[in-house]
């Protein structure tokens, strides 16, 4: 048995993750079992609605929220898209300009960009140099047109930590009524969020980021915001979502919300010390560097790494024979070429952008796997630069 088949490092969890076991159990009866219709009136289809309740309150609970502002979708990109174009949409006579940044997810950014089309007026927020909003010039662009402000609380692709509190405070003294939405989508799990007291209006959630599985997630809705939904059919979820309850899903998303904030500060704890591990052993390669910052004041599941010399995609097959999993960038755009626009944001060189790959950690990371990944890296870096124009 070679090197390659005995080892297996999986560095990608801001792409998706392993499910954990009880997510898969759930998943199992609800499929085998417990396979009922939630419209059905007969019992399967109460015990099938049972599941849906049961993974609301277990959901609403982690955010200290109320059950009925819990509405599941497909994932996070239904979530974002929800947000967006159904407070545009419900809010219109209030005014039509919108706010975000200039590193959004693809899920926001491209959604932006429909409702442009449509007529609303978009602003988009610079950042620094580690990737943070700048709360001047959010209170400069709120203007008595604008209606919806949403800013991602986690970065994807460097994990930084926007200021939520700041920039609820700074919309909320500019203009009360506009609506603050959050895409937690890196988010949730890795930080204990409260929107009620963190001024966050709407937010949302993907199942397959916390050890869920994928096709499923949720988009908190406090009862104050006016929303229009964006699917229409039988009226499913108070009409906000209508489409047959994807059961399992639910049913395992909860399970997984549930477990992932079991024990929840040893884990964050054990990912800050991965990561911090990880950092101190590959910064040590020669012209390798960390995008934003290093501390316990960024994600504990994320480094952005930039390796002078070695193009990102030829990084990423090199560690790929040794079994290490990691990303060129944004798995969810993966298959565009095009740059970063996170990392254009941040002022990095055209050279850099295209030599940067993203490390993203788990709760089941171990030392080992760091280890090994790092003493590949020493191996792999010095090598490719051999081939490398100058």
């Amino acid at each position: 048995m070679t090197e390659r088949e005995r080892k297996e490092v999986y560095f990608d969890n801001s792409a998706t993750t392993k499910v954990f076991d009880r997510v898969r159990d759930i998943m199992i009866k609800t499929m085998e079992l417990d396979y009922g219709n939630t419209s059905s009136r007969h019992i399967k289809g109460v015990e099938a609605e049972n599941y849906i309740k049961e993974a609301r309150e277990r959901i609403a609970r982690t955010l200290k929220v109320k059950e009925k502002e819990i509405i599941f979708t497909s994932g996070g990109t239904e979530s974002n898209n929800m947000a967006l174009i159904g407070t545009a949409l419900a809010n219109r006579r209030s005014g039509n300009h919108l706010i975000t940044s200039c590193i959004e997810h693809a899920s926001i950014y491209n959604t932006m960009g429909f409702l442009e089309e449509m007529g609303f007026r978009v602003t988009y927020l610079p950042v620094d140099h580690n990737g943070h909003v700048s709360l001047k010039a959010l209170e400069e662009a709120i203007c008595e047109d604008t209606i919806l402000v949403s800013v991602m609380y986690v970065n994807n692709e460097m994990g930084a930590v926007e200021p939520v509190e700041k920039i609820a405070e700074v919309i909320k003294n500019k203009k009360p009524d506009v609506y603050f939405h959050v895409d937690a989508i890196q988010a949730y799990g890795k930080y204990v969020i409260r929107p009620k007291k963190q001024g966050i209006d709407l937010m949302s959630v993907s199942g397959h980021k916390i050890h869920g599985p994928k096709g499923v997630g949720f988009l908190y809705v406090d009862e104050k915001v006016k929303l229009r939904p964006v699917i229409f059919g039988g009226g499913q979820q108070k009409g906000m979502r209508s489409g047959t309850e994807n059961v399992p899903g639910v049913a395992a998303l909860g399970e997984a919300a549930a477990e992932i904030y079991e024990n929840f500060d040893a884990k964050i704890g054990h990912m800050y010390e991965i990561r911090q591990r990880f950092i101190d052993e590959v910064t040590q390669i020669p012209g390798v560097t960390v995008n934003g910052r290093t501390g316990r004041d960024s994600a504990p599941q994320i480094v952005s790494v930039t390796i002078e010399d070695v193009r990102s995609e030829v990084m990423l097959h090199s560690l790929e024979e040794y079994g290490i999993y990691v990303s060129a960038g944004s798995a969810c755009s993966s298959n565009n070429p095009a740059p970063s626009r996170t990392l254009q944001g941040i002022g990095l060189p055209k050279q850099k952008l295209e030599s940067t790959i993203r490390i993203s950690f788990c709760v089941n990371t171990t030392e080992e796997e760091v280890d090994y990944a790092v003493e590949k890296m020493k191996e792999i870096i010095p090598f490719r630069r051999k081939f490398t124009r100058k």
